[in-house]
């Protein structure tokens, strides 16, 4: 006979709101993730000659299997894959086209330079919605103190841009690099806007806390964003270790969060129209092993048929056409990721989980 165990309190007050999933998935999606993006970044800077072999992990199990991830709410059957139709076998050949227009007329700066501040945008907007979830779970935060913290939550990736913009590299990971030119006295008002609304923003949770009203995961969220876009634009001096410790934690960060968006879409049970979707969807060990398992599989397949077709050996140079191909995956991604999310408020399309609604881990 099947038993199931509970492995979380999702659902259960905590001081300030309650757990997106349990305290288990909360503090891995929060500390966990984090610490992990940050360590691969320091061992590179400790071992640079790791750098490859750190990369290529973080591509493998984490930049792959997270693309990957947007497919689940695509073409993980056939009624979504009818719904996104035009995303799905459209989209990629127009985006496609223009990247390698791009090179062709442009040359290969043009596409790392796109990508260098593509990027940043997109792990910003992608923390900002994570840290939304957190602040509806919280359920406390007024008006003033929600534009204050999303204020500070985007000048901090803005200084540490404008940073790197105003170092101007010139290469990115191997490639020429174009930046937007920035004078030290705009660099010196964006600092001084990011100070500001950090302190201010830290008034405003020391004073809920004297009121009784904490907010401890939400303040551990916010801290883990501030941090990790801190080592990976400034603190860390490497252009391109810091990149891999922003790649590492936004990779890990939205395979985690994808999962428990499914998880919430299909918490009622298995739904007939999207069965297998559904199925691995559930909250026990053997459906989220094999979730993330056949996640990491069609990625490995997919992108290990482009890299024999095309040869890459990422521990050396990387070809025009990879990097062509590559890009293109990576900018419909960024397309496609701007357009799902915010469907949410759709008939067709679940909404995220209000406070009070709950997430069990189980086992069977």
């Amino acid at each position: 006979m099947a038993t199931s165990a509970p492995l979380s309190t999702s659902g259960k007050r905590v001081l300030g709101g309650t757990w997106l999933a349990g305290p288990f998935f909360d503090l891995t999606l929060i500390l966990g993730v984090a610490a992990l993006a940050v360590t691969s970044g320091y061992i590179v800077v400790l071992n640079p000659h790791l750098f490859s072999q750190v990369l290529f992990l973080d591509i493998w199990l984490l930049g792959f299997h997270h693309v990957i991830s947007t497919f689940t709410r695509l073409a993980f059957d056939a009624k979504s894959a009818r719904e996104n139709w035009f995303l799905v076998f459209v989209l990629p050949w127009v985006i496609l086209a223009g990247s390698g227009g791009m090179i062709y007329f442009f040359g290969l700066w043009s596409i790392a330079s796109l990508y260098f501040y593509w990027q940043w945008f997109h792990y910003t907007r992608q923390s900002y919605g994570i840290f939304r979830a957190f602040e509806r779970k919280s359920g406390s935060m007024g008006l003033l103190e929600s534009r204050v913290t999303s204020a500070a939550l985007y000048l901090v990736p803005l200084f540490g841009i404008a940073w790197r913009s105003y170092e101007n590299p010139g290469r990115f990971l191997g490639m020429q690099l174009f930046c937007i030119p920035i004078t030290l006295p705009v660099l010196t008002i964006i600092g001084l806007a990011a100070v500001t609304f950090l302190g201010w923003w830290a008034i405003l949770e020391a004073r809920a806390w004297r009121q009784g009203n904490p907010r401890p995961i939400l303040v551990m969220y916010l801290l883990s964003h501030f941090a990790v876009f801190y080592i990976g634009y400034y603190a860390i001096t490497s252009i391109d270790t810091g990149w891999l410790v922003l790649n590492v934690w936004h990779n890990a960060q939205y395979i985690m969060f994808v999962w428990w968006f499914n998880q919430n879409r299909f918490k009622s049970g298995i739904d007939p129209q999207h069965r297998f979707l559904s199925w691995l969807s559930q909250p026990r060990w053997l459906n989220i092993v094999s979730y993330f398992a056949v996640c990491l599989a069609i990625s490995t397949a997919f992108y290990a048929v482009i890299g024999g077709v095309l040869r890459v050996d990422f521990f050396t140079a990387i070809p025009v056409a990879a990097v062509v191909i590559y890009q293109s995956i990576n900018f419909h991604h960024y397309v496609v990721d701007g357009i799902i999310w915010k469907r949410r408020r759709s008939a067709k399309k679940p909404s995220l989980p209000l406070p009070g609604s709950s997430t069990t881990f189980e086992t069977h």
